[in-house]
């Protein structure tokens, strides 16, 4: 695994230096016992110290401990990691509350205050993982404060490090790794033909990339071509969520979905199915919410809507997002029960067997939302699991900003234990600077890519004025292709295998080729043209293709 060097460590806490913040907070050292202590650090492999620094007597949030960084380390336009380990003790670590965990913030403060937010819990070490990038260069110092806890929580603090990030490290990485995953060796083969032409051409890559659409871009010259230009799969913007197919209880509308639909099967793009419902209040229409007091009419509604919308569709949406955003919101779970969850997977089941029926929600690769944890995920998944539901995949929504290689792998590599296929299902990289959000942009695919647990990539929109964050194009308005834009163009050449060579003294010709398909072309020296498509698909042995036959 890519680790960092010291020269990438632009601060290290020094235990003797941090000072209380708050009246009357109290500062003291300890050694944490061997067998307390944390696994090595994320990527860069630190292993802890075991020398922690305690903040008691809090009073406030506000209250905590704070050390000064060391002017100049800091530079704008760097993307930084924080490090270390976070724990808290209740005032009384015996008491009530024992088990019971809380935010912790690590504020670098300085112009823009950048924060961390970990969730920490008595006994157990809670890795910091959060990242930031600062837009101006910085002016006066840069104080580290680790606060947030309620007030009379104590706060320790272990091994506390800003690190800059080295992409180019952690590309060359993932180039082994990402051969390993995505690629595949293949011989072709033609008897009594030595010495023949040989010619290659991947056609398409196994690696589905997508995007959102709706019913005015789909207007737009410039999206159509490009978006069919450049990308595979497709999912409705809104056309499909309840609150746009039933605004009005009893007032169906499909005409936008069926018109999006057709688009996509003229282009030829599957498409996702997002959502069946949303589980976040403010995203419920108001008919709904009005009849959230009634248990049996909410489920009835429920009902319907699954019914209504499966039974319209069966067949068309190789995906489904069932109940989305659940780490974020319980609308119908509190008025209906935590086992709707569940019952919302296996009707939908059992009205379409062949899709997959993923839960999607977001910031659970960005190390940075305590509801929203790799195994906060995992528990949830488990927990529908349990209730009969037949969980499909996985959904990051990919709405990042700093991204971080290592961070999202990590949370990935979480993710891959429950031997789910995972997508990044509303991917936009946010950064005002296109060439920084180029980067970025890398920085996320190329993870995604190299990650065997992950199946596909979509975007959640790439065209300037047609967006939902729009810091995050690929595309200008004017329908030119920006740096992002044009580093996407890249990642995709380079993901595809073209070879030419001449079959050996034994009729065979190798090459190591990505997954997807293919069309093979073998001239004989007398002219002879054989040409055979195929598909290279996932496998450890060789792939032999016999243009014979």
């Amino acid at each position: 695994m890519a680790c960092c060097t010291h020269k990438d460590v632009v601060f290290e806490a020094n235990a003797n230096g941090w000072v209380p913040s708050g009246p009357r907070t109290v500062l003291s050292q300890h050694q944490e016992h061997l067998a307390r202590l944390p696994a090595a650090g994320l990527g860069h492999g630190h292993k802890p110290s075991g020398g922690y620094v305690l903040a008691s007597d809090r009073d406030d949030e506000k209250d905590g401990l704070c050390q000064a960084i060391t002017p100049g380390v800091l530079k704008r336009r760097v993307t930084y990691r924080v490090a270390g380990w976070i724990s808290v003790a209740a005032a009384e670590e015996e008491g009530n509350n024992h088990q019971i965990g809380h935010p912790v913030r690590v504020s670098i403060r300085l112009g823009d205050e950048a924060c961390v937010v970990v969730w920490a819990e008595p006994g157990r070490w809670a890795e910091i993982k959060g990242a930031f990038r600062l837009r101006e260069s910085p002016r006066g110092a840069a104080v580290a404060h680790v606060h947030g806890a309620p007030a009379g929580v104590d706060v320790k603090v272990m091994d506390l490090r800003i690190i800059a990030a080295d992409r180019k490290a952690r590309f060359s990485y993932l180039k082994d790794k990402t051969d390993k995953v995505r690629k595949r060796d293949v011989v072709v083969k033609l008897g009594g033909a030595a010495g023949a032409s040989v010619r290659v051409v991947q056609l398409d890559n196994g690696f589905p990339l997508g995007s959102c659409i709706n019913g005015e871009v789909i207007q737009n010259p410039a999206f159509v071509d490009f978006f069919t230009n450049h990308l595979d799969w497709a999912v409705f913007e809104n056309e499909l969520k309840w609150y746009w197919t039933e605004a009005q209880r009893g007032q169906l509308n499909y005409g936008d979905a069926d018109r999006l639909l057709d688009f996509c099967d003229r282009a030829g793009k599957p498409v996702r199915g997002h959502c069946i419902f949303w589980a976040v209040d403010g995203d419920v229409q108001q008919w709904v919410k009005d009849i959230g007091g009634d248990r049996d009419q909410l489920m009835a509604a429920v009902q319907d809507r699954i019914r209504g919308l499966l039974g319209r569709y069966a067949g068309r949406f190789p995906h489904y997002d069932v109940n989305n955003e659940m780490l974020h919101g319980r609308f119908f779970r509190d008025r209906l029960g935590d086992d709707v969850a569940a019952l919302m997977f296996r009707e939908a089941a059992q009205l379409d067997p062949g899709a997959a029926l993923f839960v999607n929600d977001y910031n659970v690769e960005c190390a940075n939302d305590p509801n929203a944890t790799p195994e906060k995920y995992i528990d949830l998944v488990r927990q529908l699991q349990r209730g009969g539901a037949q969980v499909g995949g996985i959904g990051l929504q990919g709405h990042v900003s700093n991204p971080v290689g290592e961070v999202i792998c990590d949370a990935l590599d979480k993710l891959a234990a429950t031997d789910l296929p995972v997508w990044i299902t509303e991917l936009d990289v946010g950064e005002p600077d296109v060439a920084l959000r180029a980067d970025d942009l890398e920085v996320v695919l190329r993870e995604a890519y190299a990650h065997p647990a992950v199946q596909g990539v979509v975007f959640w929109g790439f065209m300037q004025g047609h967006m939902w964050r729009q810091d995050a194009a690929l595309v200008n308005a004017d329908g030119t292709v920006n740096d992002a834009g044009q580093r996407f163009i890249e990642l995709r050449r380079e993901w595809t295998s073209n070879a030419r060579g001449r079959l050996d003294s034994d009729g065979q010709f190798m090459f190591r080729g990505f997954h997807g398909t293919y069309m093979a072309q073998v001239t004989t020296p007398t002219g002879t043209k054989v040409l055979k498509a195929f598909t290279v698909e996932k496998g450890d042995a060789a792939l032999v293709l016999d243009m014979d036959t």
